[in-house]
């Protein structure tokens, strides 16, 4: 029996080659569902990540805001305790420094006293005044640097915010309510009263009433 070879028509490769090009670009034409599902999601995706992120950053704003709100509180809240702190230390600064010359006064006092009705008569005493005489000048002279000035009261109305009244003396020389003598002196620490002035203040002078006639003559019967 005798074979005999195949032989193959090139027109029929041809055909094959170009039928299956044709099936490659149909398949690539076509559809493919898959790829469908996926363009679909992404823009879902995309918007659902979207106002998750937004949402995220109104949120981040609001703890921002609550925290600079917290620190100006805090800034606040810190500035008013140092100035308070200021104030009472410069308060209490005062009233020891108030509470130190008050308890010094009375020691100006003696020596005023002591000038006004000490009469040297010899040079020993002489000098023995001129003596304590200069150390009342260092005392006053160191008060001065403190800032305590004398009051000057005499002539001036009474005002009951520097000055206690003492004494009253009736006299028609003055008008009523002013400042006749200043008997203890007052002084002012800076603006502040330290210290009332005790005084004297003039008062209305009453009329004498006139002499009953006839008081000594008998009751007739």
């Amino acid at each position: 029996m005798n074979s005999d070879p195949v032989q193959i028509n090139s027109n029929d490769g041809n055909s094959v080659t170009e039928q299956v090009a044709q099936t490659n670009l149909q398949d690539a034409a076509s559809p493919n569902p898959e790829n469908n599902v996926t363009a679909t999601e992404n823009p879902v995706l995309d918007n659902q990540t979207q106002a998750q992120m937004a949402q995220q950053i109104e949120s981040l704003k609001a703890q921002l805001e609550d925290r600079n709100n917290q620190s100006i509180r805090i800034a606040a809240d810190f500035e008013n305790y140092r100035k308070r702190t200021i104030k009472e230390k410069e308060d209490l600064e005062q009233q020891v420094k108030r509470n130190t010359i008050n308890e010094l006064l009375p020691i100006v006092d003696n020596f005023e006293r002591a000038r006004a009705h000490i009469k040297t008569q010899t040079e020993g005493e002489l000098t023995i005044h001129k003596s304590y005489q200069s150390v009342y000048k260092q005392l006053v002279d160191s008060l001065k640097r403190l800032g305590v000035s004398p009051m000057r009261p005499e002539g001036q109305e009474f005002d009951p915010n520097l000055h206690e009244a003492v004494m009253r003396e009736p006299t028609d020389e003055v008008p009523e309510g002013t400042v006749l003598e200043e008997l203890v002196r007052g002084y002012y620490l800076g603006d502040r009263v330290l210290r009332h002035a005790m005084v004297k203040v003039a008062a209305a002078k009453e009329d004498t009433p006139p002499e009953e006639e006839n008081q000594s003559s008998p009751a007739s019967i």
